[in-house]
């Protein structure tokens, strides 16, 4: 059987993110498992427009389809913003629908509170997409992991978290896959 391929999917656009900063982190956490093939998604690469201002017809709607196409899981790299998801995230999310059916998500955030009630925001969209998101859920503080909110310094006890996620994102992005 052939690795999942599992894409790390960073969830803000604006000037200044840290997202790619935790991102690349995940990313070489997941990496030295060796269970799958991990990739960084970012969101900003497609320049979506807003949905329903456009005809559909732009490059980066297909090229967003068919990357979600060609994963089997994820990781959704989630910042809070007014207690929920950004914007860019939600737009992007509502761009595609079948293309997320029947495969699992892990949930990574970071914020004030670790960025919970976006997480939990996001479980409800991915409830409706058919994207079944696993239990285990590192929580990211802005104010022991970050040094002046800019540079992401992790503690080391959210490994066990991170490794404990991808896990189950493995686990049951295999199981969905026979369902598609």
């Amino acid at each position: 059987m052939s690795k999942l391929n599992i894409g790390i999917i960073l969830g803000s656009t604006r000037q200044g993110r840290v997202s790619p900063q935790v991102g690349q982190w995940i990313k070489e956490i997941a990496d030295q498992r060796g269970d799958a093939n991990y990739e960084i998604v970012d969101i900003s690469d497609y320049n979506l427009p807003f949905l329903g201002t456009t005809d559909g017809s732009e490059p980066g709607i297909a090229a967003w389809n068919q990357k979600l196409g060609e994963l089997d899981g994820f990781v959704f790299i989630v910042q809070e913003y007014n207690h929920s998801i950004t914007g860019a995230l939600k737009n992007a999310i509502d761009f595609a629908r079948e293309a997320w059916n029947n495969k699992a998500a892990g949930i990574v955030s970071y914020g004030s509170t670790g960025g919970a009630r976006a997480a939990e925001h996001l479980r409800g969209i991915l409830g409706e997409l058919l994207v079944a998101d696993v239990r285990v859920h590192p929580t990211l503080s802005l104010f022991t992991d970050f040094e002046n909110g800019s540079v992401f310094k992790p503690q080391a006890l959210h490994l066990d978290n991170v490794n404990a996620m991808l896990d189950q994102v493995v686990a049951w992005s295999g199981a969905l896959k026979t369902l598609r």
